[in-house]
C-alpha cells in the first residue's frame, strides 16, 4: 500500500473518515429508499410485493454506477470522501462492482459486518473487510491531491 497516503505522516486523509462513512451511509440508505419508491409506480406497483428485493438491486446499482463514475457514493460526495485503490487510483467498473459485492456480502453476514465496522474503527487506513480484501481505501477528498 506505498501508493497510499500513510496515515502516520499524513494523518489528514484518514481524519474523521469512519464517522464520515456512517453519515454517507444513512444519506444513501435514504436515497436508495426514496428511489425505489419512486420506482414502484412503474412496476404497477407489483413491486410492494418484492420491495426489500427491489431496493436490493437498485443499491446494488446505485452504489456501482455512482463509485464507478466518482470513486463515491452520492453521500459519500457530500461529506467529502472518495474511495481510491491500493495503487492510488479512482475506482473503475469493475473495482466498483468488486466493492459493491463485498459490501452486499458483508451486509449479508452479520458477523462480516460486525468485523468489517471493528476494522474500520481499529485500524490505521479505517478500512473495512471488503477495503482489507480489495486494498481499498476511503480518504477524506478535500486532502486528496
Amino acid at each position: 500500500m506505498t501508493h497510499l497516503p500513510d496515515p502516520e505522516t499524513q494523518a489528514q486523509f484518514y481524519d474523521g473518515v469512519p464517522v464520515k462513512r456512517l453519515l454517507a451511509w444513512i444519506v444513501d440508505t435514504v436515497l436508495i429508499v426514496a428511489i425505489s419508491v419512486a420506482v414502484l409506480p412503474f412496476t404497477a406497483f407489483t413491486g410492494l410485493f418484492f420491495f426489500p428485493a427491489l431496493v436490493l438491486v437498485i443499491g446494488f446499482a446505485y452504489r456501482t454506477v455512482t463509485l464507478a463514475n466518482g470513486s463515491a457514493t452520492w453521500g459519500m460526495q457530500l461529506f467529502a470522501l472518495e474511495f481510491r485503490t491500493m495503487h492510488g487510483e479512482r475506482f473503475d467498473l469493475g473495482t466498483a462492482f468488486a466493492h459493491t459485492l463485498g459490501y452486499s456480502l458483508s451486509i449479508a453476514a452479520f458477523p462480516a459486518q460486525v468485523l468489517s465496522i471493528i476494522l474500520m474503527l481499529t485500524t490505521a487506513r479505517g478500512q473495512g473487510l471488503t477495503d482489507h480484501v480489495l486494498g481499498t481505501v476511503a480518504l477524506n477528498r478535500r486532502a486528496v491531491a
